[in-house]
Formats: C-alpha cells, sequence, structure tokens
C-alpha cells in the first residue's frame, strides 16, 4: 500500500481521492474551486498531486465534508488517565535538545 510508496506516489494517490469524493459528490473543479475559494487550476492541480499547499487540502477536505478525515491522519496525542495524574501540577517539559534528524 502507501507504505512501499515514494513522495510522489503518494502525493497522486491523495489528489486521486480528493478527486474521487469530489466526483462522487458531483461537484465539477470549478464549482468547488468557487465555494473553497481557490483557482479551478489549483484544485486540478492538487488532484494530481502536485504538492498542494496544507491550506489547499484543508479547504478542498472542508467543502468535501471531509475535515474529519484530519483525525485519521494526523490523531490527537492522547495521555493514558495515569500519566495525567502524574503530571498533574508539574510544567510541561521540553523535548531534547538534539538536533532534527539526530537522535
Amino acid at each position: 500500500m502507501l507504505d512501499a510508496a515514494n513522495d510522489i506516489e503518494i502525493m497522486r494517490e491523495l489528489g486521486a481521492r480528493i478527486r474521487a469524493l469530489r466526483i462522487a459528490r458531483n461537484i465539477t473543479a470549478h464549482d468547488i474551486a468557487a465555494r473553497a475559494g481557490l483557482s479551478a487550476t489549483t484544485v486540478i492541480n492538487a488532484e494530481a498531486g502536485r504538492n498542494p499547499r496544507l491550506e489547499t487540502v484543508v479547504k478542498l477536505l472542508r467543502e468535501l465534508g471531509r475535515l474529519d478525515a484530519l483525525d485519521a491522519f494526523i490523531p490527537a496525542p492522547t495521555m493514558a488517565p495515569l500519566d495525567l495524574l502524574k503530571r498533574r501540577g508539574r510544567p510541561r517539559q521540553r523535548a531534547s535538545g538534539s538536533p532534527r534528524g539526530q537522535g
């Protein structure tokens, strides 16, 4: 599936899924562009997987009624109830000081 895909393939798949959602709702690229405040070219490029901005993806998902997909995409971090009790009253700790990608 997508685990073995490279970045370009993943972007194309994301675009194809957005396009499929739009078509399933019988909305033209021009109509969703107007409703989302985007140009039709931006929508077409996003659906082709041509590296859309995250803001573009959010606007399209909003118009398609699928903002809930973002919860599956990047779930909110959760803590176990016991961990929450242990941390009560203590300030939040910062991440380690190691440089990005090294540690």
